[in-house]
């Protein structure tokens, strides 16, 4: 079979299950254009997969994804009698230490809601737009990607509730928001009917000053300079500056944070957080869950309860 059909049926498939994520997808069309639209999957040889894994650079973690796609497919190809065994490398180089988001501290979150009101960035994204887009990142955890697709018909602020469309799991997800949340998005909304932007259905629902869709380039740039302004910074060494996408790290921390200092079942709090988030599996909300001083200190209280109860010593 040609390589190019079986990744479709095979994208196809893990569609039908919810398992297959747009980085997956993409890997595997970048690995059909590179071994040849045409090429049979029974042709497809070992050093030919070693240089598209290698790319052009530096080993990174990159490499390791790529690799956990194609090991997958494979698995696939092989369990369906395509290919008697995998092309892939048995040996694989270390992987890069794991990066470790910035989770924003409650006093980092109120400087950079502040500095909205007094930073303008070319005029484009209004004050109170950008202050409501912080706050419905942080509030419910969504994706930046998913936030700027939303419409007005995907926001029923009466029964304050979102609906995410289309997301990286090729699903369609009901986001309920708080009561404070909803207030926020509401006056939003006001402001938005009273600057005359576009009242159809299926106009989206953060726009610039202008009336165009705001894009993940522009409020990732507008983002980094806020931050500058508002004097968020990372002193600890990492590679990048606190991200507009540590957001949802932090939504994740807090919330499960929460859940403890609330006296919550966590066990039974981590499924329903993985669901709001978007995920298909429990450990990808894992991934997001750093250990920070505030949570390791809730959860000891949590053990050191469980322990006196349980009677030990």
């Amino acid at each position: 079979m040609k390589l190019s059909q079986l990744i479709g049926e095979y994208v196809a498939f893990k569609k039908s299950l919810g398992g297959v994520g747009r980085t997956d997808e993409y890997v595997l069309r970048a690995f059909s254009r590179a071994m040849g639209d045409e090429i049979d999957i029974r042709d497809v040889q070992s050093d030919q997969v070693s240089a598209f894994l290698a790319g052009s650079g530096p080993v990174t973690s990159h490499w390791h994804r790529k690799y956990c796609s194609l090991i997958s497919f494979y698995r696939y190809a092989i369990a369906h009698g395509h290919v008697a065994s995998s092309p892939l490398p048995t040996v694989l180089p270390k992987q890069a230490e794991r990066f470790a988001p910035h989770i924003y501290s409650r006093d980092e979150l109120r400087r950079l809601l502040d500095a909205t009101d007094l930073y303008r960035h070319g005029r484009l994204i209004e004050p109170h737009t950008f202050r409501t887009l912080l706050l419905l990142l942080y509030g419910t955890g969504l994706r930046i990607s998913e936030a700027l697709s939303l419409t007005l018909n995907d926001v029923d602020l009466q029964e304050a509730v979102i609906i995410v469309r289309d997301t990286k799991f090729y699903k369609t997800r009901l986001v309920p928001i708080g009561t404070q949340l909803c207030e926020v998005m509401v006056q939003y909304a006001k402001r938005r009917k009273e600057s005359k932007h576009s009242q159809d259905k299926s106009a989206p629902f953060f726009v610039t000053r202008r009336s165009a869709p705001l894009t993940v380039f522009l409020v990732e740039c507008s983002f980094q300079r806020l931050r500058d302004h508002a004097g968020v910074r990372r002193v600890d060494g990492a590679r990048y500056q606190p991200r507009l996408h540590d957001l949802r790290h932090t939504f994740a921390v807090h919330r499960l944070t929460a859940g403890y200092r609330e006296k919550q079942n966590v066990q039974k709090l981590l499924p329903q957080l993985s669901t709001y988030m978007g995920h298909a599996k429990i450990s990808s909300t894992q991934w997001y869950l750093t250990m920070t001083p505030e949570l390791l200190r809730e959860a000891n209280l949590r053990f050191a309860q469980y322990a006196f109860e349980g009677g030990v010593q």
